[in-house]
């Protein structure tokens, strides 16, 4: 196969990392509307990410974080995003750039996104995309109902990906929903 010069895959998660910078946007101002709530996990040892310490040692390489109810001060820019979030009745500030996002999944209406993160790679631009994630997070349906379940399913999906030695193509019949 001829090596990609043009370089879709990083396209690929620009655009994707977009899609995630304007829901927190529209989230940031107007609120989540109906159902929709959001799960990020994130590389907490990414140099850019800020956490506060206690955090970190509770979770050295990554953190899911759910964005629904209680979520406080959430604003965007073109690098990451800021959020307040209570932590055993304590405010604490996060500050998580786009580029340590694992994935990013709104489980109300199914969609989910998966981004390659290479903490060896000093570009933090991505080699190769991975998938992305389809996520159904309905209790009725099996799915995960913790943050650490989520976390937990994510990671071996991700290793069942490789050891399938998964291409990049991804079908978008996957996130039809049956009628």
């Amino acid at each position: 196969m001829t090596e990609d010069l043009l370089g879709y895959n990083e396209m690929v998660e620009t655009a994707m990392r977009t899609v995630v910078r304007e829901a927190l946007e529209r989230a940031g101002d107007d609120g989540l509307p109906g159902e929709h709530h959001f799960y990020i996990t994130f590389r907490t040892d990414h140099p850019d990410t800020s956490i506060p310490e206690r955090l970190k040692e509770r979770y050295p390489e990554e953190m899911t974080i759910v964005l629904q109810h209680q979520y406080w001060n959430l604003e965007t820019s073109d690098v990451g995003f800021n959020v307040d979030l209570s932590f055993n009745h304590k405010m604490e500030t996060l500050r998580i750039p786009y580029d340590a996002l694992i994935t990013f999944a709104d489980p109300s209406v199914n969609f989910g996104l998966q981004f390659h993160v290479d903490l060896d790679d000093d570009s933090w631009v991505s080699d190769e995309l991975e998938a992305a994630v389809e996520l159904d997070a309905d209790i009725e349906s099996g799915g995960p109902t913790t943050v650490e379940e989520l976390a937990a399913e994510t990671s071996e999906g991700e290793a069942g990906d490789k050891a399938k030695g998964g291409d990049n193509v991804v079908t978008l019949d996957n996130f039809r929903k049956d009628k």
